[in-house]
């Protein structure tokens, strides 16, 4: 299964094909509310209003599983990250992202990009896939890179 094969839920809970953004880079982010990086959403929107026009979506995907830092319905996320930080890319619903409860999406992002150490797992919220746009998956941020950080590479990328 490839990137461009694969369909998300939004988190309005409809079915959304990952092929709607063939010819755009993305750059997918597993999310959370109540994380110490939770301030990386106000980066996310910045990257997001900066290089839209230049073929950039940015992807999240709120996930619960390190230190129940999602714990909120997808609808409270939705409200949250609206209302707190303005987000203006896509939102999906609540997944997994580890274990034996892994989405297909981040099965397929860890295979293509191992961790710094090798590892497949996602040590923590806010790791970032970026995506180019025929669905390969080109370079993995650990969550401690901060999205400003993400902008030089993306001057790389972008068309």
């Amino acid at each position: 299964m490839a990137f461009h094969d694969l369909t998300m839920k939004s988190i309005h809970g409809n079915d959304v094909a990952l092929s709607d953004y063939k010819g755009q880079h993305c750059l997918v982010v597993n999310v959370a509310s109540l994380c110490g990086l939770t301030r990386q959403y106000k980066g996310l929107v910045a990257l997001q209003s900066k290089h839209a026009e230049q073929g950039l979506t940015i992807l999240g995907f709120p996930c619960n599983q390190f230190s129940e830092q999602e714990p909120g319905t997808d609808a409270e996320i939705c409200e949250f990250a609206k209302s707190q930080f303005e987000v203006n890319f896509p939102m999906f619903s609540k997944i997994e992202v580890n274990g034996d409860g892994r989405c297909e999406l981040y099965s397929l992002l860890v295979d293509a990009q191992k961790g710094p150490s090798g590892e497949e797992d996602i040590q923590w919220n806010f790791t970032k896939f970026l995506v180019d746009p025929s669905g390969n998956v080109v370079k993995r941020y650990e969550p401690g890179v901060h999205p400003r950080n993400i902008a030089e590479d993306l001057r790389n990328y972008l068309v």
